[in-house]
């Protein structure tokens, strides 16, 4: 399985990431009150706001992966998702080369559909996403990636508004 590239500006993405001070915090009800929206609008058995580290991706955020605060970078669908400020959408992970033989895939959850928002700081930073994962293929409508981008905005204010108390 091929690791996602790092971004020309990985230092620089990873010093942002940093000064929002929200890795390795307690869960707020402000990312939980996004997460569970976006789970009930797109019926998602899998929702996550995650922050991409060096070599982890580690969730703000986590709906439907049980206890798990972490993953490694090695296998996040997000590591790829930050490498452009647009949507990675995976309609059936089995079928895209990146990801086909990628633990989450072949083991559990057996992901198969993906979809992430690259969430962005003031700067333009990607420091994360809010994504969606099913267990099953399936397609969106333009419709709902229009509401998965709008709801990303909401965490990068929120990401914003904390950072601004800081």
């Amino acid at each position: 399985m091929p690791e996602a590239p790092r971004p020309d500006n990985e230092e620089q993405r990873l010093k942002a990431l940093r000064n929002t001070g929200l890795l390795e915090t307690p869960r707020e009800e402000r990312f939980d009150r996004i997460a569970r929206i976006a789970k009930r609008i797109f019926d998602m058995p899998i929702v996550l706001i995650t922050l991409v580290d060096a070599n982890r991706q580690w969730f703000l955020c986590n709906y439907g992966m049980g206890d798990v605060s972490e993953t490694p970078r090695s296998v996040s669908f997000c590591a790829y998702a930050i490498l452009k400020n647009e949507m990675l959408l995976i309609e059936d992970a089995t079928k895209d080369s990146r990801f086909a033989d990628n633990p989450v895939v072949t083991g559990k959850p057996g992901i198969r559909f993906y979809a992430g928002q690259p969430i962005t700081d003031q700067e333009g930073f990607s420091l994360g996403t809010l994504c969606l994962i099913d267990t099953k293929p399936r397609k969106m409508p333009v419709e709902d990636l229009i509401a998965l981008r709008d709801l990303s905005k909401w965490v990068e204010y929120e990401i914003r508004k904390k950072a601004e108390r800081r």
